[in-house]
């Protein structure tokens, strides 16, 4: 599996309302993201709103089409859309360190 890290930014002056919304997700969209290969999925928020997104997958583009399938993400993803300043484009940041390949190559 590839682990991916992106960014999105929130808008600072809804920060407490994203935070609330995310701290029970819908137990369908949990269901859903699992099923869509979404793994040890977790968001970061910064006091700025700069949000950081961390996940595994095996092929992140089949992974959101997969989620962009489905009617529980449809809806969430309305319901969501105010908060970003840029839409909801991921940025997708290219992994430059990683611990666990370079301890690999000292074996």
């Amino acid at each position: 599996m590839r682990r991916v890290c992106f960014t999105l930014q929130v808008k600072p002056e809804l920060l407490e309302e994203y935070r609330r919304r995310h701290a029970r997700v819908w137990p369908e969209m949990l269901v859903a993201l699992r099923d869509a290969g979404w793994h040890e999925y977790t968001l970061f928020l910064r006091d700025d709103g700069l949000l950081v997104g961390t996940l595994l997958t095996d092929d992140l583009a089949a992974a959101q089409a997969a989620m962009d399938a489905t009617d529980v993400s449809a809806r969430w993803e309305a319901q969501m859309a105010e908060f970003f300043t840029n839409g909801r484009q991921l940025v997708v940041l290219d992994e430059v360190f990683n611990l666990e390949h370079q301890l690999g190559e000292l074996q």
